[in-house]
């Protein structure tokens, strides 16, 4: 960091910038710096590993078309055994690459060019769905079957055991928990960033369903309203 640079606060978020065009790298830097962020970047996904290795990230930017492990299969291994917020930058603006990341587990999506702008509110609103729920209601946790969710902490658990939730599963299954066993429209469920719309939510709730129902083609808590949304159907 240059002189010039703003010195962004010790409890600032940390956001890992993953690109294999230092161009690209050197302007997201500068960019997060100066509107109050830290920022890290990394010229490829086996430099990102060693920065996370040593270092805590609030928020992941990567790029998907890197030489070498590209990022489609960079957040599809950190998926494994990180829940870490992640937004993809990609050139490639196809329906079926963005509907490819959100099934991996990404947050959002957004395709270059973009502006700078329009990057940082995309962050702000990752950010803001990652920081611990405010709880609105007096319902602090519920339960369906062998699952639990509590509001407060956004944790899923099957009997003891945490069940592994990204940022917009766990958003998404507050939002209904919050309305349990009244139906929530797609809508009310997409969030504020780009990839706000009903097949992205479809697909976030596919993947939900492949954590919590013994059959997801015949789900009995995760259930579709027809022309509504879905509910949450809960014990008791």
């Amino acid at each position: 960091m240059n002189a010039s640079e703003p010195t962004p606060a010790d409890e600032a978020a940390h956001i890992l910038i993953v690109d294999d065009d230092r161009r690209i790298r050197d302007l997201l830097t500068t960019y997060l710096r100066g509107h109050g962020y830290r920022a890290t970047s990394a010229a490829s996904a086996k430099e990102a590993r060693g920065f996370l290795d040593s270092l805590a990230f609030e928020l992941i930017v990567l790029d998907v078309m890197m030489t070498g492990e590209n990022g489609f299969d960079f957040a599809t291994h950190l998926r494994k055994d990180s829940d870490v917020p992640i937004l993809m930058l990609t050139a490639r603006g196809e329906p079926s690459d963005r509907v490819r990341g959100l099934e991996i587990g990404v947050d959002d999506y957004l395709a270059k060019p973009f502006e700078p702008r329009e990057l940082l509110l995309r962050i702000g609103s990752i950010l803001r769905r990652a920081k611990p729920w405010s709880i609105k209601t007096s319902v602090a946790c519920v339960r369906f079957g062998p699952f639990t969710f509590s509001l407060e902490r956004g944790e899923l658990k099957s009997e003891d055991e945490g069940v592994r939730l990204t940022e917009r599963e766990r958003d998404i299954l507050r939002l209904l928990s919050e309305s349990a066993g009244q139906s929530v429209s797609r809508e009310a469920l997409s969030g504020s960033g780009g990839a706000a719309n009903e097949r992205t939510v479809d697909v976030q709730i596919n993947r939900l369903r492949r954590k919590i129902e013994r059959d997801p083609a015949n789900p009995v808590y995760l259930q579709t309203v027809r022309g509504a949304g879905y509910r949450l159907v809960i014990d008791g």
